[in-house]
């Protein structure tokens, strides 16, 4: 295989790995939810932590986003200070209530318009907010507990992207060069979500 077509490769296996960060956890504030609450919280610990982002599938919403959401209610949980029910029905609520609208099925004005989405950071502002009033919470220490599950799920993402590289270059389908290279276009924003 040409040298520019592994790079080519690794990119794109580096971008989709990367692309859970740009969803994370922002995307809760209006992602659709996917599973029941259950009576027994221990019900719905994760069978993988960890695993934030889309669905394993690719999809918001499919396959392990379940899990994403028991287990960012389980850490909010354990560094507010309250229960894990309630801060799953905090989330639940909060969704339902930031809900998109159905698009309108009559044709728009123009039809090559995208919808827009919210900035990140205003998202992140906005579940913060609505869940320190749900939990009777200091706006702040909601923030600060968002922010610290935010950068511990970057960093085991870029834990997993490391081992993956460094299995690749061990294989010979990467040289270290290119692996630096995937590695620091993920870190600049080049590839993936940041």
């Amino acid at each position: 295989m040409p040298r520019s077509t592994k790079v080519v490769v690794a990119s794109a296996a580096a971008g989709a790995l990367a692309l859970g960060v740009g969803v994370g956890i922002a995307g809760f504030a209006s992602a659709d939810p996917t599973t029941t609450p259950s009576s027994n919280p221990s019900a719905s610990a994760p069978a993988d932590p960890g695993r934030g982002g889309p669905g394993r599938d690719g999809h918001r919403g499919g396959p392990g986003r379940g899990v994403a959401d028991a287990d960012l209610a389980k850490q909010l949980a354990e560094k507010l200070g309250v229960t894990e029910a309630k801060v799953t029905t905090a989330l639940q609520e909060i969704r339902e209530a930031n809900r998109p609208a159905k698009p309108s099925t009559a044709p728009s004005a123009d039809p090559s318009a995208k919808p827009t989405r919210p900035d990140p950071a205003e998202r992140e502002a906005a579940l913060a907010k609505a869940l320190a009033e749900k939990l009777g919470i200091d706006e702040a220490t909601v923030t600060k507990a968002l922010d610290e599950i935010k950068a511990a799920r970057q960093a085991d993402r870029a834990a997993e992207l490391k081992t993956r590289l460094d299995a690749a270059v061990k294989a010979g389908t990467l040289t270290q060069a290119e692996a630096d290279a995937v590695t620091k276009a993920v870190e600049k924003g080049v590839i993936g979500g940041r």
